[in-house]
C-alpha cells in the first residue's frame, strides 16, 4: 500500500472525473490520501469529499500562507472552529511563503505560530509549506524544540544541511514529482538523509512527475514517484513502499 501524504483532489481541477481519478489511484495502490486545507473557503469542498471516501481520504485543517491577509484573524478563528470541532489528522498546511508576496510576512509568521501550537495543544502534526523561507521556519520551529511539535515539510527541495536540521527537530520530509525533474537537486541530497525519513506525496493537481510534467497531477501518479525514489536510493520498489508508509502512519498517528 501507497500513501499520498499531500493532495488537494477537492479542487475545482478534477470536477469533472474526481470519481474516477480516485479509482484511479486506488488501483495503482494509494490506499491513502491525506487532504490539505488550503484556506476558509476550501473547507466545504474538501469535506464533502472526506465525506465520500472516508475510507481513503483524510483530511487537514490549516490556513495556507499564501491566504493570509489583513483578514487572517478571523480566518483563524474559523480554523481553530474546525479543528476543536472536527476530526482531522493534522494541521496543515501552513508555513510561509516568500516567493509570491512580502506583503504579509509578518501575519504569516504569526499566523504560522498560532497554528502551530494548536498542533501542539491537539497533539497533531503540522504540515509546512515552506517557499523561499526554510531557514527562516527552521529558526521558529528551533524554539519549539522539545514542545512535542513534529510534522512534515512538504515537497521537500531543500540543501543538505536544511533536510539534517529539520529532521534534527523530530520533522519528515516530503517527496513528490520534484524528484523526477532534471534539475532536481535531491538525488544528491536524499542518499545521504535516509529512508526512514522521507513520505510520499504528489500535491496535486500541481508538480506532475516526469513524464507528466506539466500537466495535471493526481494522486495516480504516487508509484512514479516511488519508482525515481528507488531509483536514487538504489533500494528495491517494495522497500520505498514499505517504509514510507509506515513513516506516514507514524506521522499521523493512524494504525494499519
Amino acid at each position: 500500500m501507497f500513501i499520498d501524504t499531500h493532495t488537494h483532489l477537492y479542487l475545482e481541477d478534477f470536477e469533472e472525473d474526481r470519481d474516477a481519478m480516485v479509482s484511479r489511484a486506488v488501483d495503482a495502490g494509494v490506499q491513502r490520501m491525506y487532504l490539505p486545507n488550503v484556506d476558509v473557503e476550501t473547507i466545504s469542498s474538501l469535506k464533502a469529499l472526506w465525506e465520500s471516501y472516508p475510507e481513503q481520504m483524510y483530511p487537514m485543517m490549516g490556513l495556507h500562507p499564501c491566504s493570509v491577509t489583513a483578514n487572517a484573524d478571523a480566518d483563524l478563528e474559523r480554523i481553530i472552529f474546525e479543528l476543536e470541532t472536527g476530526t482531522y489528522y493534522a494541521v496543515g498546511e501552513i508555513g510561509l511563503d516568500f516567493y509570491w508576496d512580502k506583503t504579509w510576512i509578518q501575519e504569516q509568521e504569526r499566523a504560522f505560530k498560532r497554528q502551530t501550537e494548536w498542533a501542539i495543544v491537539h497533539d497533531l502534526p503540522i504540515v509546512i509549506h515552506s517557499r523561499d523561507a526554510m531557514d527562516r521556519l527552521l529558526e521558529i520551529l528551533e524554539d519549539y524544540r522539545g514542545s512535542g511539535v513534529r510534522g512534515v515539510f512538504h515537497c521537500f527541495t531543500g540543501t543538505l544541511p536544511q533536510g539534517m536540521a529539520a529532521i534534527d527537530l523530530g520533522f519528515k520530509l516530503g517527496i513528490g514529482g520534484v524528484v523526477t525533474f532534471k534539475n532536481s537537486t535531491l538525488p544528491q541530497v536524499l542518499p545521504e538523509l535516509g529512508l526512514q525519513h522521507l513520505v510520499l506525496e504528489t500535491d496535486a493537481p500541481y508538480l506532475a512527475p516526469v513524464p507528466y510534467r506539466g500537466k495535471r497531477n493526481e494522486s495516480s501518479y504516487i508509484p512514479v514517484i516511488a519508482h525515481k525514489l528507488a531509483e536514487v536510493l538504489g533500494l528495491p520498489l517494495e522497500e520505498i513502499e514499505r517504509v514510507t508508509t509506515k513513516n506516514a502512519m507514524e506521522l499521523f498517528h493512524v494504525a494499519n
